[in-house]
């Protein structure tokens, strides 16, 4: 039988080697003998460890503060259930919940427009690098809407869901929480953005929109999503709904 004309296409070096330009997967590696290139064994190895890296460095909150003052708006340093990095890998649910403590400091602000909620997620450094270039275009296009806003959380050993209590506990109608995204292969450091509105503990991800891949290696660049944020946020205000429900109801950005 006689090897079908796409495969054979397919099995020339050269035309694998055009489709790379439209993707970061590893496709085109070529092979030695059974395996993978001993170059290619180990970039695979080192963009692994880049990952593991993401998942496990820890945030610098003290340097990300001190940048978010530039705003001139107070800013608490929280913590979720997760005692530790492992028992937020192991148990998410306590990603999703601050502690007593950070809870008890939020409590009891006046009611607001927009929260806005930094958490290291599954990659600080995502969060680190990305944060204040959103925050830098997103804010003041905020403030010339005549918003109010909260005073920035940033929390440690943080997941998405933890954005809701947050936002409900600053009595905001809106809740913005940038994140650390679970790292790839080609991507370990990749923010994103989840906008909330009306909200409260146990919400699940149909309620929010999400704005992802926010990282230099051909993602969302900061303004990009600044800008589509800053829509959702006036949508979510004006339908007073957000995520599928505000999808189904009307034509809305993202």
């Amino acid at each position: 039988m006689s090897t079908p004309a796409i495969v054979q296409h397919f099995n020339k070096p050269a035309a694998w080697q055009a489709l790379k330009q439209f993707t970061n997967a590893r496709i085109a590696t070529g092979r030695a003998g059974s395996a993978l290139p001993l170059a290619e064994n180990l970039l695979f190895k080192a963009d692994h460890a880049y990952a593991r890296d993401a998942v496990f460095t820890p945030l610098d909150t003290d340097e990300l503060a001190r940048q978010l003052y530039e705003f001139n708006l107070p800013v608490y340093r929280l913590h979720s259930r997760a005692k530790n990095r492992v028992e937020y890998l192991q148990r998410p649910d306590k990603g999703r919940q601050l502690d007593d403590d950070s809870a008890a400091s939020i409590s009891g602000h006046p009611p607001c427009d927009i929260a806005f909620i930094i958490a290291d997620g599954l990659s600080a450094k995502a969060v680190e690098l990305y944060t204040m270039p959103v925050l830098q275009q997103l804010l003041p296009l905020c403030y010339g809407a005549g918003y109010n806003l909260a005073p920035f959380c940033i929390i440690r050993q943080g997941r998405v869901a933890i954005g809701d209590e947050a936002g409900m506990l600053l009595r905001a109608k809106v809740s913005t929480i940038l994140i650390g995204e679970r790292p790839g292969l080609s991507s370990p450091h990749s923010m994103g953005i989840y906008i909330t509105y009306n909200p409260v503990t146990g919400l699940t991800d149909e309620s929010r929109y999400c704005i992802s891949n926010i990282h230099a290696a051909g993602g969302l660049t900061p303004p990009a999503a600044a800008a589509q944020a800053f829509a959702l946020i006036q949508a979510s205000l004006a339908a007073k709904l957000s995520g599928v429900y505000a999808k189904h109801q009307r034509q809305l950005p993202g």
